[in-house]
């Protein structure tokens, strides 16, 4: 893509989001306010009344935000057009930005999807359930403001089991992006949803931090091989042992095609700096900090735990050790929280190893930044 191209790209999506923000911001005005119910549901024993409510939820038409593998979700009637609108007025998401579809069984892809091809059974017989989401072409039984109009729906089944008896109770798939406003930090507690969409959505559920901390991985089909338009919680190291030939799709050409596809996104309210992983990068990130403090800003270190040492007179957050990725990843958003709790006007990341999941939170990190 071109740099006209791309330049008029990203400002019909600036113009998409101001006009999103415009529409729901008169939508909240013009309406009644909602009082959002909390259920705290243990995972490990589920109390079915719960669920049950919840799900009733779900039928009626409402929102529920509850907890995935993942992070937590968003969720309503996949199959109901005006329950998804409320998705996207709740989060203030624009109207372009697709959602995942969730389901419970293996047998509702079918139900859903044209085709299924022989590539992405042998993946979800691997990683379903889990954090990993396929385009596929849609059927006319899902509606087209899910996929924003494209040909293609996004589906998973995740393996939260929350997750999984919200949707086996509700009877239907359920269309959920994370539980967050448009372009924050995605929620890995319940009191992270609370904060961005208490008064929004019918209920929350709380079911406990997420597991891996990150979305999913989405894929698509192509070519005889797997394209990966979103890393995430399944690394493509994980991927190629079961097909193979992957590629990591190249931004912003498949912008369209995917949740999350926004040049900036899951920004905390701090500036977001990355610090080159290189032997200078201890140095760099004080020389930084300094003059950014000079200038008054207010400074946050997120470091690897390999620099913990580094920066004792900084406030310094720890991500995890270079090479455990999935430690890095659970913690990435929580972390950027904190920060913006602590009103840091400037978080300063240490670039680290694209190896497995550290992949996934580089790309996470780049979008914190924005181009």
């Amino acid at each position: 893509m071109n740099e006209t191209v791309l330049a008029d790209h990203l400002d019909i999506m600036r113009k998409t989001v101001s006009l999103s923000a415009r529409f729901f911001h008169y939508k909240r005005k013009n309406s009644t306010q909602m009082k959002t119910k909390i259920l705290k549901i243990d995972p490990l024993n589920i109390d079915p009344d719960l669920i049950e409510e919840a799900a009733s939820v779900i039928k009626k038409g409402g929102l529920v935000a509850f907890p995935t593998e993942t992070v937590y979700g968003l969720g309503a009637n996949a199959l109901d057009p005006k329950a998804i609108t409320g998705i996207f007025e709740a989060k203030e998401r624009p109207l372009d930005d697709p959602l995942i579809v969730h389901v419970a069984e293996v047998k509702e892809v079918y139900e859903l999807a044209e085709n299924v091809p022989l590539e992405a059974e042998k993946l979800i017989k691997s990683f379903w359930p889990g954090p990993l989401t396929i385009i596929l072409k849609k059927n006319e039984k899902i509606p087209d403001i899910v996929t924003t109009g494209l040909e293609t729906v996004a589906i998973r089944m995740p393996s939260n089991p929350i997750a999984k008896e919200l949707i086996r109770a509700s009877g239907v798939p359920i269309a959920a992006p994370s539980a967050n406003l448009f372009g924050r930090p995605s929620p890995t507690k319940a009191e992270h949803v609370i904060n961005d969409l208490d008064a929004r959505v019918d209920i929350i559920i709380d079911g406990g931090k997420t597991d891996i901390g990150i979305e999913s991985t989405v894929i698509e089909i192509a070519g005889g091989g797997i394209s990966v338009l979103r890393p995430g919680g399944i690394s493509i190291e994980h991927l190629k042992g079961i097909v193979g030939k992957v590629e990591v799709s190249p931004e912003p050409e498949d912008y369209a095609k995917s949740p999350g596809k926004y040049p900036q996104h899951y920004s905390p309210l701090a500036e977001v700096v990355i610090a080159e992983n290189n032997e200078d990068q201890t140095n760099n990130v004080k020389t930084k900090a300094a003059n950014l403090s000079s200038d008054g800003k207010r400074v946050g270190v997120l470091a690897k735990e390999e620099h913990a040492g580094e920066y004792r007179d900084l406030n310094v957050k720890i991500l995890g050790p270079e090479k455990d990725g999935k430690t890095c990843a659970s913690n990435l958003f929580h972390l950027f929280r904190e920060f913006d709790e602590e009103k840091v006007d400037v978080i300063i990341a240490e670039e680290i190893e694209e190896f497995g999941l550290g992949l996934a939170v580089m790309n996470r990190l780049r979008k914190a930044v924005g181009f």
